[in-house]
């Protein structure tokens, strides 16, 4: 029998944050999402009205014997810019900053001392400032914002490379695997 956590993460545009874990060994699940406010139901709109509190996130469904946690927060690390507090690329404001949610002790424990070693390796100048938040709430975002990317190719493309995230991951998986 497969075992099933989840595990949820903000890294700016959702759109963005399922590609990469979908394609994962052991990922059941990526879904697009809102967290972290203080409504409940939140739409799209109410979200990036910036009222709500929530922000933009994936939550995921994961074998961890197969995919481990420490190994989704190694490649949440190199989907953002941990050092940028006002959100990712073109995307600006509360509901596109970065925080990881934890679902119990050890995804805390986890979680805390990933970003410990990365302020400390200095692979970057300024301080990493995402946050770590008690997983509350997940709504499951509208139907066309999921899987975006296999739905909508060519914009997504157009997107991920245009806010300059593309190039971005791209530095970081060169900074990580030094």
């Amino acid at each position: 029998m497969t075992q099933s956590e989840k595990a949820t993460f903000a890294g700016g545009c959702f759109w963005c944050m399922v590609k990469p874990f979908d394609q994962e060994p052991g990922i059941h699940k990526v879904t697009s999402g809102y967290t972290g406010g203080h409504i409940e139901n939140p739409t799209y709109e109410e979200v990036c009205s910036e009222k709500t509190g929530h922000r933009e996130a994936v939550q995921i469904e994961f074998d961890p014997d197969v995919y481990p946690y420490e190994k989704l927060l190694e490649l949440f690390w190199i989907q953002i810019d941990p050092t940028d507090g006002g959100g990712q690329f073109f995307d600006r404001g509360e509901s596109y900053k970065t925080a990881i949610y934890f679902h119990n002790d050890e995804q805390k424990k986890l979680a805390e001392k990933s970003k410990r070693e990365l302020q400390e390796s200095g692979k970057y100048k300024k301080p990493i400032v995402t946050d770590i938040f008690e997983a509350k709430e997940f709504y499951p975002a509208e139907e066309s914002h999921q899987n975006y990317y296999q739905k909508n190719p060519a914009h997504y493309q157009a997107y991920y490379t245009g806010s300059g995230r593309k190039k971005l991951v791209e530095q970081n998986k060169e900074l990580f695997n030094k």
